[in-house]
């Protein structure tokens, strides 16, 4: 039956999958540890028989038998380290998928977590099991069996050697009371001096052209000089504790050797016991001397488990969705009301809505109106909502994403391209289909002007697209918006950075996904797009106002105002 413990987790649940190479491990230690003694016995063959009988036979036998036996202990070795580094890449193999969908899905719901954090997290682990702070794991609990040995040779050296493992573990735990707080103390203000840049360079233009990085700077120099100093106290203290241990080692060492002359000199021990004895006492505390070098590693390893369980936690793998027949695109909104973190009152209130199957949508309305939430909702990124969203009446959190995704084209207001060629943006990463990209291309007006680019469709646009303009940024999103002919299309200002000849290239694309049954959900401040619409949305303050067909929608208007709202947005 498997322990409780091992319940409690997704990483513990995939460490318990690994039970049989860690008893594994644990033999291979057991024979390791069993032949340290090797060194132990010919020291006491060697003087206790070789030197007495002065024959040289056996002083040859009994070493080969010591390097027969040295060989076997390295192969053991050998094979429980080859088990551990076995035991970490699978992990990883086994967390780095769960690892990934967790971190994207806080990323997506804008969560605390650092998602590049979660990353470096399972490195940790998986180096923390394949170092020496594992293997002292497994070769402390030989303690007790050398000391056991040493009381063979003489109890008064045995009781000596457990007064001095006493004191080990006694050091080991008060490095464990002083230090482990300190450390993660420390690596979290460095973590938090690391988030702070990194979040400023993700907008580096504007805080380069308005001179904000001086301001910037002076604040990072303070959570930075903080972090040194959390840093510099936690240093100090562990090369304080490493420097105390070593004292103490070498100590012991010693004295067990003065100890042991002092009963040779009483005639209560000989020579030869003197020395293996020493050598027995060196093998005994050289674990837990192990265990207080390596208390870092297995802090900052013990700090990378627990954020990874409480972000695999909260963000537990997702079931796969229900597969469904391929969407025919009605959109379909149930009481959706959209929150947002640190605001009180909705973004979206109470929406009803239907967006038929096939026909062009546009939703108009002031700044703040909720129109980007909407749009959000419709795609299903927007994760604190309420009420239902409806594809071809099936919740949308039913569908296999993998199943969906690539029936759905969305324009988002902040255009988001990534590093690697156009044609592999366009076709969304995926296997690129040469003939469904040129389609794309030419049905945004875009074809002409990609073949204007050294390298045409394989020309690589760099990090977030930053060899392009803002309108051609906008016209290969649509681009890849409008891939594969998505039954479902989601367009947020997508005529906000186009001329003239770029928008015409949008209404005839609008018009043609129509003429083909694509659903076309539009959002714009534009009233040239109008002429598109069948069904016109009107918002304010996170509800529809108006909504229906376009020409009615316009007459039930004109009253109320003698500006059209679309002047307004």
């Amino acid at each position: 039956m498997k322990p409780e413990f091992f319940n409690r987790s997704a990483i513990t649940r995939q460490l318990w999958t690994f039970r049989r190479e860690f008893v594994w491990v644990g033999i291979f230690s057991l024979i390791a540890n069993v032949l340290m003694l090797t060194p132990t016995i010919y020291m006491l063959q060697v003087y206790g028989r070789v030197m007495k009988s002065g024959s040289e036979l056996t002083l040859l036998m009994v070493t080969l038998f010591l390097l027969f036996f040295y060989g076997v202990m390295a192969f053991a070795e050998w094979i429980r380290s080859r088990l551990l580094v076995r035991v970490g890449v699978r992990l990883d193999e086994a967390l780095n998928s769960l690892v990934f969908n967790a971190s994207f899905e806080a990323y997506l719901k804008r969560t605390r977590h650092n998602v590049v954090e979660a990353f470096s997290d399972l490195t940790n682990i998986r180096q923390f099991l394949t170092a020496n702070g594992m293997i002292a794991f497994f070769d402390t609990p030989w303690t007790p069996v050398y000391i056991a040995v040493i009381f063979l040779l003489s109890p008064f050296l045995g009781w000596l050697s457990i007064a001095f493992a006493v004191i080990q573990l006694g050091l080991t735990w008060q490095t464990h009371r002083l230090s482990t707080k300190e450390i993660e103390k420390s690596a979290e203000a460095g973590n938090e001096s690391y988030r702070f840049v990194q979040s400023k360079l993700r907008n580096i233009e504007p805080v380069h052209a308005m001179g904000m990085a001086g301001n910037f700077r002076v604040r990072w120099f303070k959570m930075h000089d903080a972090s040194l100093v959390k840093a510099e106290s936690s240093l100090e203290r562990q090369h304080r504790q490493q420097a105390f241990a070593k004292f103490i080692r070498y100590s012991m060492q010693s004295l067990t050797l003065g100890a042991g002359a002092l009963m040779v000199i009483q005639g209560k021990m000989a020579a030869g016991s003197m020395i293996a004895a020493n050598v027995l006492m060196s093998k005994a505390l050289q674990p837990l001397d192990l265990v207080v070098a390596t208390w870092k590693p297995f802090v900052q390893s013990r700090v990378a488990f627990l954020r990874l369980e409480k972000l695999l936690d909260e963000f537990p793998e997702r079931q796969v969705g229900v597969t469904h027949q391929d969407p025919l695109g009605e959109v379909r909104l149930e009481g959706l009301s959209a929150i947002a973190d640190g605001r009180e009152t909705p973004i979206l209130h109470d929406l009803d809505v239907v967006f038929p199957a096939g026909r062009v949508a546009v939703v108009i309305g002031p700044s703040g109106s909720g129109k980007s939430t909407l749009a959000r909702c419709i795609v299903g990124v927007w994760q604190s909502r309420k009420g239902r969203v409806l594809i071809d009446g099936e919740p949308i959190e039913s569908w296999d994403r993998m199943q969906l995704g690539p029936h759905i084209g969305y324009l988002p207001q902040d255009i988001e391209l990534f590093d690697g060629s156009i044609a592999e943006n366009i076709a969304r990463f995926a296997e690129v289909d040469p003939k469904k990209v040129i389609e794309a291309a030419k049905r945004t007006g875009i074809h002409e002007m990609i073949l204007r680019f050294p390298r045409g469709y394989d020309t690589q646009i760099g990090e977030a697209g930053g060899m392009l303009s803002g309108g051609q940024k906008q016209r290969l999103g649509l681009a890849r918006a409008m891939y594969g002919n998505p039954a479902i299309i989601v367009l947020d200002e997508p005529n906000a950075n186009l001329d003239d000849a770029g928008e015409r290239s949008l209404l005839d694309a609008v018009i043609d996904l129509r003429k083909t049954g694509k659903t076309v959900i539009l959002i714009t401040h534009r009233p040239s797009v109008l002429g598109t619409a069948d069904l016109l949305v009107v918002m304010h303050a996170g509800k529809i106002i108006h909504c229906g067909p376009r020409d009615q929608v316009l007459a039930a208007m004109r009253p109320v105002s003698a500006q059209p709202v679309i002047s307004e947005a």
